[in-house]
């Protein structure tokens, strides 16, 4: 495809209606290489991805939340706490650990990285992190983040109306 990056991220949009097909091994390996080259606090690279694909996996997936929009694939997106790197001392963030902006990064790079693949994808943070731990026997030390849904679109698929609505610049910058 090879889009500039802003119109690749202009086009990105959370896709709800997926096609069965699985997505190729070597997209997948693209995918993740981009979410593991991906920027993380002091370089710790506490990102860790569990790859949900059989029939197995996403019915535990489903057993933990409804929002997963039949597609053929997940990444679940976690980090972990052993190698997290945390600050103290931050009156707004007393104990502040990198982890969720890691894995947030992270999930970012892969998310336009499948874009540029021509996979579809979709950002889930509607489950239980305790119930993800337990249905999958994640480690003590695997703290889930969110789950990122990949595939290829069906015909019904289409970006909500909402997607275009943007704020003007103004909205969002100021100089000090």
């Amino acid at each position: 495809m090879n889009m500039d990056f802003l119109e690749l991220a202009k086009n990105r949009y959370s896709e709800r209606f997926f096609d069965p097909r699985p997505v190729e091994q070597e997209k997948l390996d693209r995918i993740l290489e981009a979410g593991r080259v991906a920027p993380t606090a002091c370089n710790y690279q506490p990102q860790r991805f569990y790859i949900i694909r059989s029939k197995e996996a996403k019915d535990k997936l489903k057993r933990v939340t409804r929002f997963h929009y039949n597609a053929p694939l997940f990444i679940l997106v976690c980090y972990d706490e052993d190698v997290v790197w945390c600050a103290a001392g931050d009156r707004h963030f007393p104990m502040y650990n990198s982890g969720d902006q890691d894995s947030t990064i992270a999930a970012t790079s892969m998310m336009f990285e499948a874009e540029e693949q021509g996979v579809h994808t979709i950002w889930v943070r509607g489950f239980d992190a305790q119930s993800v731990i337990d249905v999958f026997e994640l480690p003590e030390n695997i703290a889930p983040v969110m789950l990122l849904g990949l595939g290829y679109p069906n015909e019904k698929a289409a970006p909500n109306p909402w997607h275009f609505k943007r704020e003007p610049m103004e909205h969002f910058v100021q100089e000090l």
